[in-house]
Order: C-alpha cells, then sequence, then structure tokens
C-alpha cells in the first residue's frame, strides 16, 4: 500500500522534464500536419492551404511553471499565427495566451499575449522580440500561481498580470488548465490588421517544439495535488532584477498595451490599468 501511494503523490505531483511528446501530449486535429518525431523529442505543427493543427497536453495544470522551447514559422509567415496557451473549458473558461503572429521576410513578429478569467478576456498587450524566433529554439514560460501571471521568454519577463482580486477583479485560478498549441491562418487580421495577406506558394508553414518542461500541480480524480515544500514557485514573484528586466521589455519592445487605449475602452479603462503596485 505504500509504494502504492508514493506513485500516486509522484504522479500528482508532475515534474515533466520533456522525456517524450508521446508520454505528454496528443496531436488533436489537423490529421497528419501535427507530428511526434525523433523517438518523442520533437514536435512539429504545419498549415497548408487545407488545414492547420494543434495539440494538447494529458495532463491538467493547477498552478505551476510551463517551459516550452519553440522554433517559430521562417521566412514569410505573414498570415499565420503559432498559439501556445493554457486553457480551461466552458463559457467561464480560463486562459493564459502567446500568439505569435507572423510577417513577411525581414519583418519581426509579433508576441500578442492575453489573458482571460471568469470567460473574458480583453486584456492584451503585444510585443516585438529583441531576436529572431525562427532561426533557432527559445524557452517560452509561463509562471502561474495564486498570486500571479508571469510570462517570459528565455527568463526575461515581459508581462506579468497580478491577482486583484481584493479590488473585484477576476482571476484565474478556479480552474485546472491543459496546455495547447496550434498552428493556423488568420491573414484576415494578423499580419498588419490583415493587410498582408498568406502567401500560400511558401506553404507548408512550420513551427517546431522540444524540451517541454512543468513544474506543476496536477488536476486528477476532481482534486488537485502538490507538495508546498517541492514548489518553490507557489509563491514566486518578481524580484528587483527582473523588474528591471520587465521594464527593459516594456520600454523597447512592447508596441500594443490595452491599459493605454482610452479609444477602446471610451467608459474608462479597466481596473487593473489604475491599480498602484
Amino acid at each position: 500500500m505504500m509504494t502504492v501511494l508514493v506513485l500516486l503523490v509522484q504522479f500528482l505531483i508532475s515534474v515533466c522534464n520533456g522525456e517524450s511528446f508521446d508520454q505528454d501530449f496528443k496531436i488533436t486535429w489537423g490529421n497528419d500536419r501535427g507530428k511526434i518525431i525523433n523517438n518523442g523529442q520533437l514536435l512539429t505543427l504545419t498549415l497548408d492551404n487545407l488545414s492547420g493543427s494543434g495539440f494538447e497536453s494529458n495532463k491538467e495544470f493547477h498552478f505551476g511553471k510551463i517551459d516550452m522551447q519553440i522554433k517559430l514559422v521562417p521566412g514569410n509567415s505573414a498570415g499565420t499565427v503559432t498559439a501556445y496557451y493554457l486553457s480551461s473549458q466552458g463559457d467561464t473558461h480560463d486562459e493564459i495566451d502567446y500568439e505569435f503572429l507572423g510577417n513577411v521576410t525581414g519583418e519581426p513578429y509579433t508576441v500578442h499575449t492575453n489573458v482571460y478569467a471568469e470567460g473574458k478576456g480583453e486584456r492584451e498587450q503585444q510585443f516585438h522580440l529583441w531576436f529572431d524566433p525562427t532561426k533557432d529554439f527559445h524557452t517560452y514560460s509561463i509562471l502561474w500561481n495564486p498570486q500571479t501571471i508571469i510570462f517570459a521568454i528565455d527568463e526575461i519577463p515581459i508581462r506579468e498580470f497580478k491577482n486583484r482580486e481584493q479590488m473585484g477583479i477576476p482571476f484565474p485560478k478556479a480552474h485546472a488548465m491543459r496546455l495547447y498549441s496550434s498552428i493556423w491562418n488568420a491573414d484576415q487580421w494578423a499580419t498588419q490588421g490583415g493587410r498582408i495577406k498568406t502567401d500560400w506558394s511558401q506553404a507548408p508553414f512550420s513551427s517546431t517544439y522540444k524540451n517541454f518542461k512543468a513544474e506543476a500541480c496536477v488536476r486528477f480524480g476532481g482534486t488537485t495535488s502538490c507538495h508546498p515544500q517541492t514548489v518553490n514557485w507557489m509563491t514566486r514573484k518578481l524580484d528587483g532584477s527582473s523588474i528591471d528586466r520587465l521594464n527593459w521589455v516594456r520600454k523597447n519592445f512592447m508596441i500594443y498595451n490595452y491599459c493605454i487605449d482610452n479609444k477602446r475602452f471610451p467608459q474608462g479603462l479597466p481596473k487593473e490599468c489604475n491599480a498602484i503596485d
């Protein structure tokens, strides 16, 4: 009995180190456009003029630090979107969202981020990158705990969304979420507001994934289990040097922030935009 309990605890306190995409994920749409290759060490998603493709995690996570190394569509990727996000299901779903919006050759990708809580989003921030995300793999992270959500690229924070429930602002914490990714055509809006369309002569378009890692609590059998002494991310927040790097990104690479878009919110900006830290 003790051995069974130990094994169950080891399952519930999930520490996935990217041993195999076969174990951690399943291709959910796109037929053979999504592939797990190299003995489970790489996953590719492909878009052509007939369909995109996508995958989801086998486990549901309820707080944690999620890392994935991704190499995005190279060359003329205009019109394509590679999405990478945590999400629950239903009308009141929660979601923590990266979307990588392609561009014409030589022009920068746009990293679009959003946070949904209780089914409501409209919290977009967008960034350009300080590197070419198509030349090599880079690590895209989501740290999600009861106090904050931190988006980070190669351990450099680009966005923080704090829990401000005391102000009446919903925060994603009630629902466990699976990790999803997909590639699809969105040329009606994705590149330069839809002005640049997908060049299908460049298809197929592919994004590649490796080295998935999750230090996370796992939802299993109706309960979420994690051990507080083994999950040091549960109370983590940005320290002084991390705040400096976040401010560097915001100053030099942020291109859209819903919190200063007065035209979009003529009745007043969302409450969190006026919060003083």
